[in-house]
Order: structure tokens, then sequence, then C-alpha cells
């Protein structure tokens, strides 16, 4: 049970460092035609941006390893699927439900963290072009804007 646990664990946690990688060098690199939208608003009617089929690169690997954990000797694929998704889901409430309120909850949510998750990805956002960014991670928030939300 403890292997299961730790399996999907630092899956999940692996994959803060795979969204930090992919933001930095994929989406703010030879991808950015599909993020620039999710930067720079040009149709502020459209619900849907490019950007969200980024989706894909972390929920093929994970449901090619739910199908792969089908078979035989591969259980712990399952386990680091469903840490893959685990950080899906996370990323899904606190990127597009609670920073940028694409559906409307968590709107008062002002903990430390939360005013410092926020201060972070503001700061990430002030870049409206694929360079001098900062800031790339989801989760992990530098300590220097846990120190701005106390001020």
């Amino acid at each position: 049970m403890i292997t299961k646990l730790l399996l999907t664990l630092g899956a999940f946690l692996f994959m803060e460092l795979m969204a930090w990688f992919t933001h930095k060098f994929v989406m703010h690199g030879f991808l950015w035609v599909l993020h620039r939208d999710h930067h720079v608003k040009e149709h502020v009617d459209s619900v849907i941006e490019k950007n969200d089929s980024f989706f894909l690169v972390f929920a093929i690997p994970a449901m090619l390893l739910f199908a792969a954990s089908t078979f035989g000797d591969v259980w712990w694929a399952f386990y680091i699927a469903l840490g893959i998704t685990f950080y899906g889901m996370a990323y899904f409430l606190v990127h597009d439900v609670f920073i940028h309120q694409r559906i409307k909850l968590f709107r008062h949510a002002d903990g430390r963290y939360f005013k410092a998750i926020r201060r972070a990805h503001k700061m990430h956002h002030k870049h409206v072009t694929k360079e001098h960014g900062e800031c790339f991670g989801m989760l992990w928030v530098p300590m220097k804007y846990f120190k701005e939300a106390i001020k």
C-alpha cells in the first residue's frame, strides 16, 4: 500500500517539475503559437484558448499508463497515471478556476499561499511575449511572493 501511495505522490510532485519545464521551454519556446493567446487576449469573448490544447501533453501519457496498467506486470503504471491525473485536476482547479476564474469559485480565498500563488501568476502574465518570463510553475511559489503576501 505504501508503495502505491509513494508512486502516486511521486508522480504528482514530478508533474510540477514537468509542468515548469514544459511551460518554460515548450510553451514559451517553439509552441508559443499555441500559448500566446493565454498571455495576449485577442478574442475576449472566446471561452476556449489555443493554449487549452496543452492538456493533451499530460493527459495522453496518463491515458496510456492507465491502459498499460491493465496488462499483467505493469500494475505500477496505474499509480503513476493516477498521480498525473491528480496533478491535472489540481492544475485545473488552481490555474483555471482559482487564478483565472474561468469558473467563478474560490473568489474569496485569501490565505497567504493563495495570495502568493496569485501574485506569482500575475508576475508571469505581465510578460506578453515569450521572452523574459518568470514563475513558470503552478503549485510551487518562490518565497518572495509569500513575503509579499503578508505585507
